[in-house]
């Protein structure tokens, strides 16, 4: 699964919608994080269950077979973090942010970092990804060692690498790095931003935001149209965050508005794209349960304003399919009816049915099992690629939440 890393580069990259023809994505393929999951850690690893891994791995080999079949090139995670700690500066970075964590002691720390550091890029980069168990490592008998259950870890795994839309989201040709809100997923955007910054294939592209700054989580952005981004505000975003990458993309010419949308702080609308994702450049499929009250405030820029001291405009709330279309200078903003009662509704949004992934405007990748909201869609005109996603879905999230566009045919 060789990424291949001088092919691309300096190609053009970026995206300035939801719904571009997709060029190029970068997925994470399941692997060993996942087997670390037990009864005991799933929940604060952000697991609702404990995924069948094999099962889980042929899904996704689907998933990315199915991109492929329509001329989309696949990037894995995994394969650019190998090749990006091939850079020893790359590797001594990487290695000092995992062994920054306040619980591992000053005794382990020390012994922690010879073994990483004498490990092959292969090796370190699962030791990054899979974790450290307490009794995984030879040495450093200090308290930690000694006190600390045996199969605990000392350096968490990370099995929601598997979203990667969450840590970073490309806005035109800049890439902004997201910072997660929830302490399990903290360190995937370390490893994300090294990336960025490292690998041969990105070289030169500007940054946005970080992981040390305010909370922006990649599933709460929506590219709504060329210089038009949505951003959800709940458990994982929050006002603050979806300001400073409002000023961000403001300052750097790369949005005219940004509508901040306040979503339910609740596990199953943790993302917008949870319940709303583009499938056409006019049309949405959103949560029926929320299409009449979710609302959107219009941000931006006051004319002639400091350039170094932005002064944002808040608009007043109104519905969010109103203020989209206005930003986006269409007429209407249309919304699939999806049919559904209250109660399939919510069975269908559980299991990602609004969690789509455009691949083309009229084309979008989706769950097979959400029955009712494909049947339609299809009526709307959209195209659904059906995948299986009975194994991935156990981390909530749908083909949307798995996939990072790095490149989409632009729309203007």
């Amino acid at each position: 699964m060789s990424t291949n890393p001088t092919r691309g580069a300096g190609r053009p990259v970026g995206a300035d919608s939801e719904v571009g023809g997709l060029r190029t994505v970068m997925l994470h393929r399941p692997g060993p994080e996942l087997k670390r999951l037990t009864p005991r850690n799933n929940d604060r690893l952000l697991f609702d269950g404990i995924p069948w891994v094999a099962r889980a791995q042929d899904e996704h080999d689907a998933f990315a077979a199915a991109l492929r079949e329509r001329g989309v090139e696949v990037l894995y995670l995994m394969d650019l973090l190998v090749e990006t700690l091939a850079d020893a500066g790359a590797r001594d970075r990487a290695i000092e942010t995992a062994l920054g964590s306040l619980h591992l002691g000053e005794t382990m720390r020390r012994w922690l970092g010879p073994m990483l550091h004498e490990s092959s890029p292969e090796e370190l980069a699962t030791h990054l990804t899979a974790g450290v168990r307490n009794d995984e490592v030879r040495g450093g008998f200090g308290l930690v060692t000694s006190l600390l259950p045996r199969h605990d870890f000392l350096i968490d795994p990370l099995p929601n690498l598997l979203f990667t839309r969450d840590s970073s989201v490309w806005v035109r040709e800049q890439v902004t790095i997201t910072s997660l809100a929830m302490p399990a997923r903290a360190r995937e955007t370390q490893l994300t931003e090294l990336i960025y910054s490292a690998h041969p294939r990105f070289a030169g592209a500007p940054r946005l935001h970080g992981w040390r700054h305010e909370h922006v989580e990649g599933g709460d952005v929506l590219l709504l149209a060329p210089g038009v981004l949505a951003i959800g505000v709940g458990e994982r975003t929050t006002p603050a965050g979806a300001e400073q990458l409002a000023r961000e993309v403001f300052t750097a010419g790369l949005a005219h508005t940004v509508l901040a949308v306040p979503i339910a702080q609740e596990r199953a609308t943790m993302h917008l794209d949870t319940v709303c994702t583009m499938v056409d450049v006019d049309k949405v499929v959103m949560y029926p349960n929320v299409a009449d009250t979710l609302t959107a405030y219009a941000v931006t820029v006051v004319p002639d304003s400091d350039p170094d001291e932005l002064e944002l405009h808040v608009a007043h709330a109104e519905h969010f399919l109103v203020a989209a279309a206005k930003a986006m200078e269409i007429d209407t903003l249309h919304q699939i009816d999806t049919g559904l009662d209250p109660v399939t509704a919510e069975r269908e949004q559980w299991d990602d049915g609004n969690n789509t992934l455009a691949i083309a405007p009229r084309v979008a990748v989706a769950y097979e099992r959400n029955d009712e909201t494909n049947s339609r869609l299809e009526q709307a005109g959209i195209e659904v690629v059906r995948i299986a996603g009975s194994e991935l879905g156990s981390g909530r999230g749908g083909p949307r939440c798995m996939s990072c566009p790095v490149e989409r045919d632009p729309l203007g």
